[in-house]
């Protein structure tokens, strides 16, 4: 009796002391390493642009699950010398697990030039959203690089059963309200098109109003669907482009100039 008393006295210690290394649950928001990187990389990416007559960014999205393409993606990306920042379309997880937006983190950390990420359907799994916001920021965000006003909105409404504002017109109408120079054109970027069932159709033609409403709206750019797609979805001249899932090792070059812009499909 006393030897297993010694031997218990002995290993409290030791299981007190490994307390900080236990992982309580997979769905936990205790983040560890960096947090808040979208505005960190937004104010490098507005000082580095400013007064610019040319931006180049890279789109990447739908890194979930493909660890190794992504690194191959960050590979081909630390390659060039003409990208001014890497946009990332959403869904860095697939259940919304910590470890996952991590290891992306991670990943997109070894970018030589400054990223920010959206927020997909796949990372608004369990408390997802919540360990984004911790990690990268809040879900609708705005930036401004060269001349261009980049709205980065959450349109992944399906995921709150509508009961939230998705999109969020608010925050549309403060960044239309709130607009000003340098800025004089608009990108808005997103993770679901309008009329993907993952969207809030019921205010399809609503969003593409507000869109309209915008300087000088130049495209829309998205995700989720894990496929090139280039389409005029509503008739009105406002094209958006859908950036292929890294599974497919291709990335979108965007080119942005006085005279307006250019795309180009990379693969890696």
């Amino acid at each position: 009796m006393r030897s297993l008393l010694r031997t218990g006295l002995f290993l409290l210690p030791l299981l007190a002391a490994g307390c900080d290394h236990i992982e309580y649950h997979p769905y936990d928001t205790d983040i560890s390493g960096e947090q808040n990187i979208n505005a960190k990389n937004i104010a490098r990416i507005e000082a580095a642009c400013r007064g610019r007559q040319t931006v180049r960014f890279a789109m990447i999205s739908d890194t979930q699950r493909w660890y190794d393409e992504t690194e191959k993606a960050v590979e081909a990306l630390n390659a060039r010398d003409d990208i001014d920042f890497v946009l990332h379309g959403g869904d860095l997880s697939d259940f919304g697990l910590k470890k996952e937006f991590m290891w992306q983190r991670d990943i997109l950390n070894r970018l030589r030039v400054p990223y920010v990420c959206l927020l997909g359907n796949h990372d608004c799994q369990g408390t997802g959203e919540a360990v984004f916001e911790k990690i990268f920021g809040p879900s609708d965000f705005a930036f401004t690089a060269a001349d261009v006003r980049f709205v980065c909105l959450n349109t992944n409404a399906m995921e709150y059963d509508y009961s939230h504002p998705v999109p969020d017109f608010d925050f549309l109408e403060h960044e239309y309200g709130s607009f000003a120079p340098p800025a004089r054109r608009t990108i808005f970027a997103m993770h679901v098109r309008p009329y993907d069932f993952q969207f809030n159709n019921n205010v399809a033609k609503v969003f593409e109003h507000y869109v309209m409403r915008f300087p000088q709206p130049l495209c829309c750019i998205f995700g989720h669907e894990h496929r090139w797609i280039e389409e005029d979805i509503f008739g009105d001249g406002m094209m958006y482009y859908g950036c292929p899932n890294i599974e497919k090792r291709t990335y979108i070059l965007y080119t942005l100039t006085p005279d307006g812009y250019s795309y180009e499909k990379v693969d890696f």
